[in-house]
C-alpha cells in the first residue's frame, strides 16, 4: 500500500468525507476500466464500480481492510463484475467460467506506479487503433456519449459505431494485460 492509500484509509477511519471523495477519484476510473476486460459495456462497469463504492462506504469496509485497498478494490470490481454478468446472463455460464479461470492466478497489487505505467501503455494502444474506432471509443469511454449520440457526431449509423466500438475494445483487451484508463482530458 503505498502513503497516499493510507493516508487515506487513515482519514477514512476517522469518518472523513472527503476521504471517500479522494478514493473515489484516485480509483473510479481505472476501476471502470478494468471492469470492461470482463464486459463490453462501458455503463455496466461504471455500475458496478459506482455499486461497490456505495457499499465501500455503507458498509464501512475501509474499517475492515488490512492489506493495500487498491488490491482490494480491483479484485471486488472483478468479482463484483462477473456475479453482475451472471444475474444479467449476458454470457453464457460456460464462456464465464473460462473468464474467471483466466484471471483466477490474477492477484496482483496495483499501486499507483503500476496503474501509470498501464495508463501510459493505454494511451500507446488507444492512438494505435484506427481513426474511426479511437474517435469512437473516446467519445463512448472519456465523453460518454451514447451510441445514437456518436453517430450523430461522426455522421454514421448507430450499427457502425458498434462495430468500431466492439473492435476497439477487442484490440485493447488482446494487447494489454491490464486494462486501467485514467481520465485523460
Amino acid at each position: 500500500m503505498n502513503l497516499r492509500e493510507q493516508e487515506i484509509i487513515q482519514r477514512l477511519k476517522k469518518e472523513d468525507p472527503k476521504a471517500f471523495k479522494d478514493l473515489f477519484d484516485m480509483f473510479y476510473m481505472p476501476l471502470c476500466v478494468y471492469s470492461l476486460k470482463f464486459s463490453d459495456s462501458y455503463d455496466f462497469s461504471e455500475d458496478v464500480v459506482q455499486e461497490l463504492f456505495v457499499s465501500f462506504w455503507n458498509k464501512k469496509t475501509y474499517l475492515k481492510i488490512e492489506g493495500s485497498v487498491s488490491s482490494y478494490l480491483f479484485k471486488a470490481v472483478k468479482n463484483n463484475t462477473l456475479q453482475a454478468l451472471k444475474k444479467k446472463d449476458r454470457f453464457s455460464f460456460e464462456k464465464l467460467d473460462v473468464i474467471v479461470e483466466s484471471f483466477i492466478t490474477e492477484e496482483k497489487e496495483y499501486d499507483t506506479l503500476t496503474i501509470e505505467k498501464e495508463r501510459r501503455k493505454l494511451l500507446q494502444e488507444i492512438d494505435s487503433l484506427p481513426e474511426k474506432s479511437k474517435e469512437v471509443f473516446k467519445a463512448i469511454v472519456l465523453d460518454n456519449l451514447k451510441y445514437k449520440e456518436v453517430a450523430e457526431q461522426l455522421g454514421i449509423t448507430v450499427n457502425t459505431v458498434k462495430t468500431h466500438y466492439s473492435r476497439a475494445l477487442k484490440k485493447l483487451r488482446k494487447s494489454l494485460d491490464v486494462i486501467i484508463l485514467l481520465l485523460l482530458y
